[in-house]
């Protein structure tokens, strides 16, 4: 994803963490042309109004208490989130705003969502913000002594109301020439953090420490996306880097690299979903960042390619969610990614898993 020239109410205290202050928006290559044949083109279900001063980024999907479903996305320019009608792409609010305080962003990044708690890393402000859902109430900061420049999220549950986050930290010697910390500070790439709301509201967190491999084959050079899957005692975790090849790189639970990175990726590694469907089977879905996106999946048990797709507008995917829960519009669920940074678009997981003729247990 594009980083952007910070604004000067942050510029310190970025450099304070790191040294010296990301490249400016147009430091960063478009997205290629794809040229990769994919094995189908689904049409999208929609696609939102575009809004090009938000700056789209990551995606959340969360079912409201009068059964609605809401579809939040991160606004990196705008330093908010814009919530939308997950069955429509109605733009329906945006919250918050720049600054520092509870409520407000400096350039959030990643999201997630966990029953009524919402998760929102901010990559300015080097911090996580909890919120509470419906009404978006700041519950309190995770990971402001810890954290350089998080970018992508991951949440689980470790116990009775006990969360385990996962946070990629993408902190760089000099970010105007990409160029990456020494291999041995690689170790600290994901930080991970203890999370609890007490009954009277009260936001807890404990850091737990932080991993990433040294070894050339392991590293993670360029972080973003992360997602787990606790069925497999798995993590898929983003590394962009393209000047090693942008890939998947598989670690488990405890943070320990498996020897294995998933095939290179024709642009940037972005979002990472995960498909669980009935019987243990499912399927990982990356996002190739190209024009058109490229959506490779893989299958949930051994990784290996299965198919891939791309839709007839969707082009330059930051981040996706999926969402496997029937909807009135998606009965079987929905697929979200991101389009361009301006717009947010649905697949009905229906017309994948028929035009794909993937398992009918995802149905």
């Amino acid at each position: 994803m594009r980083p952007h020239t910070l604004i000067a109410g942050l510029a310190l205290a970025l450099l304070a963490a790191c040294s010296t202050l990301p490249p400016p928006h147009n430091s960063t290559p478009e997205a290629p042309k794809a040229t990769t044949t994919v094995d189908a083109v689904i049409p999208e279900a929609w696609v939102s109004t575009a809004n090009p001063a938000d700056e789209l980024d990551s995606l959340a999907v969360w079912p409201t208490e009068d059964g609605q479903t809401w579809l939040i996305a991160t606004a990196k320019s705008s330093h908010s989130l814009v919530v939308y009608d997950a069955e429509t792409g109605e733009r329906l609010r945006s919250v918050g705003g720049p600054g520092q305080g509870p409520l407000q962003f400096g350039r959030p990044n990643g999201i997630a969502v966990f029953g009524d708690l919402l998760f929102v890393a901010e990559r300015d402000n080097h911090r996580v913000q909890v919120l509470q859902l419906p009404g978006f109430a700041s519950l309190g900061m995770v990971g402001e002594d810890m954290l350089k420049v998080p970018y992508g999220l991951w949440v689980r549950e470790i116990g009775p109301d006990e969360l385990e986050m996962f946070v990629t930290d993408s902190f760089m010697t000099d970010f105007r020439t990409r160029e990456l910390p020494p291999m041995a500070e690689l170790d600290q790439r994901v930080k991970r953090f203890e999370v609890h709301v007490d009954d009277a509201g009260k936001l807890h967190s404990r850091y737990l420490g932080a991993f990433g491999d040294t070894t050339e084959a392991g590293a993670l050079r360029m972080v973003e996306s992360i997602a787990g899957d606790a069925v497999n005692d798995r993590l898929l975790i983003a590394d962009e880097d393209r000047r090693v090849g942008s890939t998947l790189r598989e670690y488990n639970l405890e943070g320990l690299y498996r020897a294995h990175s998933l095939p290179l990726f024709d642009a940037d590694a972005e979002g990472v979903a995960l498909w669980t469907c009935d019987a243990g089977e499912g399927y990982w879905i990356g996002v190739d960042q190209l024009q058109p996106t490229i959506f490779r999946l893989f299958d949930r048990t051994t990784l290996k390619p299965v198919k891939t797709f791309s839709g007839q507008v969707v082009a330059n995917t930051d981040g996706q969610v999926l969402y496997a829960v029937g909807t009135p519009r998606f009965p079987a669920g929905a697929l979200y990614a991101l389009h361009d940074d301006k717009a947010v678009a649905a697949f009905d997981l229906r017309d994948i898993v028929r035009t794909l003729g993937l398992s009918d247990r995802c149905m």
